[in-house]
């Protein structure tokens, strides 16, 4: 059998057994999404947001990129943001990366990837701003996963520079930023960091409201 066909095979059986559970599981669904929480995660496929949270459908919003990126100028993550904190009104916005990731390990090389090397600018210059921190870290694999978590600690700061993010606290008091990095060794979740709203910003970031 071809392995697509086992993809639509596996989708029957899943919605046969949600409807086990409860007929007008679908029904309920396709009404609204009212999710508590913004993910933005790593692109990797041993990384599914719902899997590793143990969550349903419409519990999480998701947005995806390679090493969890928030860049100032990527519109398809300002749009995904900008839905989730204004429209949807997610009291939570979870940055996760994972330790071993390929894109952070990709940025400390030589190594010409194409297009993906101006993706992976931003987490050069994160490595060439802590770079004491990083190479104090012993081999390859364990300053990729120092950077791995400053990464993630940078992409929150990105977040709090955003006037999405900053007009959400001002008037609402939400979200609470969250930097959390995800173990493919043993599948389990360390939260790092916790930015709740009001917290510092530098003056040359922060908007008049």
């Amino acid at each position: 059998m071809d392995k697509y066909k086992r993809l639509l095979l596996a989708n029957k059986a899943w919605v046969q057994e949600k409807l086990s559970l409860s007929p007008h599981f679908f029904q309920e669904m396709a009404r609204e999404q009212n999710p508590e929480f913004l993910w933005i995660g790593c692109s990797d496929s041993r990384v599914p947001a719902e899997e590793v949270t143990g969550t349903q459908p419409g519990e999480i919003f998701t947005h995806r990129n390679i090493a969890n990126l928030v860049n100032h100028t990527d519109f398809n993550l300002l749009s995904v943001l900008s839905f989730a904190v204004e429209y949807l009104k997610v009291k939570h916005i979870i940055v996760c990366g994972h330790y071993g990731c390929g894109g952070v390990k990709a940025a400390l090389s030589a190594h010409r990837y194409g297009v993906l090397d101006e993706w992976l600018r931003q987490i050069k210059d994160t490595y060439q701003a802590n770079k004491e921190i990083v190479t104090a870290a012993g081999e390859l694999d364990a300053q990729t996963d120092k950077l791995v978590e400053i990464n993630i600690y940078e992409q929150l700061r990105n977040l709090l520079k955003t006037n999405i993010i900053q007009k959400a606290w001002h008037e609402e008091r939400r979200p609470v930023l969250h930097g959390w990095v995800y173990g493919l060794s043993d599948g389990l979740i360390k939260s790092l960091y916790t930015i709740e709203p009001g917290a510092p910003i530098e003056d040359i970031y922060r908007f008049k409201f």
